[in-house]
């Protein structure tokens, strides 16, 4: 059986240049973090996007 490990410490959202890569990292309600590695361009549509969205 595997060792339960707690769902602490998962941080705040964040996005870090990693190579050419943005790497988003977002934690999610219940524990643990989406992570997702985008390009630039498409951070540029997500923020477009997002933006619309609360607009």
């Amino acid at each position: 059986m595997a060792a339960m490990k707690p769902r602490t410490g998962d941080g705040p959202l964040e996005v870090t240049k990693e190579g050419r890569s943005l790497i988003l990292r977002m934690p999610l309600e219940g524990g643990g973090r989406l992570v997702v590695e985008m390009t630039a361009d498409e951070v540029r549509a997500l923020a477009d996007s997002l933006d619309a969205a609360v607009s």
